[in-house]
């Protein structure tokens, strides 16, 4: 047992409050579930006890949460779960719920992954997708194999190096220019580097 010694609201979302039990954080819990449970500073309760209703009751708030977050566009599991987090669930409430979304199909990596490269790579390079979906916790094996199924990158270092080029000049700075802005959108040195001399030796595609 323990003594309930704060419970405050939290800094990002003032509907939750942190429960502190003998002066050390246990949990964060919704202002309603405080309320219900009538959890109060200087109340005795068992830390195992509190994290049962903080896993009980928040779970079900937590799920409306991330179902209203991904209703929105689609989520990488990591992206799921860093939302939850930064809302003050537990790690236990975040692993719950970043699995009943993955056994509903309503967050999919692999996905996700097919539909970003789907809808970016007109205007970037194979790298940069996937240093993009790395960060957004996708797996190598995932992003591979959507990847894996686009065209050669040719087409869209072209289209790329064109809107860059419209207006511009064709001397040899100019070219370096467009050279890095290729590697900056993620397309490969030789890709880069084909698109600009393909561009310096024609005017027009």
């Amino acid at each position: 047992m323990g003594k309930i010694t704060e419970i405050s609201p939290q800094a990002r979302d003032k509907t939750r409050v942190n429960v502190y039990i003998d002066g050390a954080f246990v949990c964060g819990l919704s202002l309603e579930t405080a309320v219900k449970h009538r959890l109060k500073a200087g109340a005795e309760i068992d830390g195992e006890r509190l994290k049962e209703i903080e896993f009980d009751s928040e779970r079900h708030t937590a799920l409306e949460k991330a179902a209203a977050h991904i209703s929105k566009a689609m989520k990488t599991e990591r992206e799921l779960t860093l939302f939850l987090s930064r809302k003050g669930y537990s790690d236990a409430v975040v692993s719950f719920i970043a699995e009943k979304f993955k056994g509903y199909g309503y967050i999919d990596d692999a996905a996700y992954a097919a539909a970003y490269v789907s809808a970016h790579s007109a205007k970037k390079g194979a790298r940069l997708i996937k240093a993009e979906l790395r960060a957004k916790g996708v797996k190598d094996a995932d992003i591979d194999a959507a990847l894996s199924a686009l065209p050669a990158a040719t087409d869209a270092a072209k289209a790329v190096a064109a809107k860059y080029m419209r207006g511009k000049g064709r001397d040899a700075k100019e070219i370096q220019k467009l050279y890095r802005h290729l590697l900056s959108k993620g397309f490969s040195y030789d890709e880069a580097a084909a698109a600009a001399e393909e561009y310096r030796e024609c005017r027009e595609f």
